[in-house]
């Protein structure tokens, strides 16, 4: 039962209501560098399942394994000042061909404890960042802010700081010249159509601002269409996770059966997981050793391995296994 491989890395998302279809802006080749410079949703998207990680995923697929260094380089509670400081250190000094500025959430979002960045100096900073990466011979592209909040209807607190903001990122994305990835308007785009609860949050983020496994690829989505990375069919390899239980001599065949059902019932909830076999033990060789029932999850990468293990549906799963399991052996490898 694999999934369709239209989909981006496994993910049934539905990319309603962006006004069109982003048209890559750069091209990406064997050999280049990309260094993502950000505050703690860039820190986060470095880590398994972030969208730094699944972007490095991604350009692997397609141009083989560590073909295009993929580098994170956000620090959390970090403006535009900050990245200022740091850009040689962290970005400059790991000579990019590309680099990608997603910056803007704290400089809005601290004005509420007078921390915040002033529009004069943000301004000035990212003119500044972006002329520093150009004379060091790399390109670059800017994103503009995504949200803080993510009501529909206007009433988030910070919504008009952050639009201003946004639009003085897209004015010196013009003036300079340089790519824009409006993450703001898509993400906007997205929750218009998607978020008909006017949730404050658990859409594309968790409290907000800080991304969540759907938000991860969302934004990991956006970059690969700026930046051209196609959604391999057939990636090179597949990490295969294999799950073995022997059950208690207690466990009823319901207590069994309920498990079973449970486990096949994962791959229609989480869509991390791309391919999904089940069967009991029908050796004729009596080493099974009392293991009975054998599963086989595959992923795409690692980046959905880590989705899936700590997935509710998932974890409902192991509540469910947990009293009636003797004992259980996992065992994951890549194939090739």
């Amino acid at each position: 039962m694999v999934k369709n491989s239209a989909l981006l890395l496994g993910l049934t998302l539905v990319w309603v209501g962006m006004a069109e279809q982003v048209s890559a802006q750069v091209e990406l080749n064997q050999g280049d560098r990309v260094v993502f410079l950000g505050d703690s949703i860039t820190q986060a998207g470095a880590r398994p399942g972030g969208y730094v990680s699944l972007f490095r995923q991604a350009v692997d697929d397609q141009f083989g394994e560590g073909e295009i260094e993929v580098i994170g380089a956000g620090i959390s509670g970090h403006k535009v000042p900050d990245c200022q400081k740091r850009l040689d250190r962290d970005v400059i000094s790991k000579k990019p061909t590309h680099v990608v500025i997603y910056i803007g959430i704290n400089d809005v979002w601290h004005s509420t404890s007078n921390r915040g960045t002033s529009t004069e100096d943000f301004k000035s900073g990212l003119e500044d960042m972006i002329a520093r990466i150009q004379a060091a011979g790399s390109k670059v592209m800017l994103c503009t802010a995504s949200v803080i909040g993510e009501k529909t209807d206007g009433s988030n607190s910070l919504d008009k700081m952050l639009d201003d903001y946004c639009s003085i990122s897209r004015d010196v994305a013009k003036a300079t010249e340089i790519p824009m990835i409006d993450l703001r308007n898509q993400f906007l785009a997205y929750l218009k159509k998607e978020n008909k609860e006017n949730r404050q949050n658990k859409v594309l983020t968790t409290d907000g601002v800080h991304l969540n496994a759907n938000g991860n690829r969302f934004v990991c989505k956006c970059m690969m269409e700026a930046m051209g990375v196609k959604v391999i069919k057939d990636p090179k390899r597949l990490l295969r996770h294999v799950v073995m239980f022997k059950f208690k001599s207690t466990a009823s065949k319901e207590d069994i059966a309920t498990a079973v059902k449970t486990f096949k019932a994962l791959p229609s909830k989480i869509e991390a997981i791309h391919d999904f076999e089940a069967g009991t033990d029908v050796s004729i060789e009596s080493k099974s050793k009392g293991f009975t029932h054998c599963f086989l999850v595959t992923f795409r990468n690692e980046a959905d391995r880590a989705i899936y293990l700590p997935h509710p549906e998932h974890q409902k799963f192991v509540k469910v296994v947990g009293p009636i399991a003797d004992d259980v052996i996992v065992v994951d490898y890549w194939t090739k």
